[in-house]
């Protein structure tokens, strides 16, 4: 069943991932207006460097359990649950708590603790 929870973290972390990538680029880019343009477009890379990591995160989550390796599972659970949790943490503290986002980032966090 822990296998099952902690691939349920790595589908929601891809999830949560996707969502910010969009968000990022239809809502936040789409208004900001970042001068001179090569500092638009590297704050943009950066933004989605985040949603890669939150993604390979999330994929080794999945793996995991297929892994046959304690050491393995521990430490990319381990890893992912401070990565996500710092994530959600900032999100909260720079939405006043208001966004959704620190929400399903800690839903993420739940379901790797529950799974590990």
């Amino acid at each position: 069943m822990r296998d099952i929870i902690l691939q349920c973290a790595g589908i929601a972390g891809i999830a949560v991932s996707i969502v910010h990538g969009v968000l990022g680029e239809t809502k936040v880019f789409a208004k900001a207006t970042i001068q001179p343009e090569s500092l638009r477009t590297l704050i943009r890379l950066v933004w989605q460097a985040g949603t890669v990591a939150w993604i390979g995160g999330a994929v080794l989550l999945i793996a995991a359990p297929s892994m046959g390796s304690e050491s393995a599972r521990h430490w990319i659970v381990v890893t992912v649950i401070a990565i996500y949790s710092f994530a959600a943490v900032a999100n909260a503290w720079w939405s006043r708590g208001r966004a959704i986002g620190w929400k399903a980032l800690g839903v993420v966090v739940v379901l790797a603790v529950a799974g590990y």
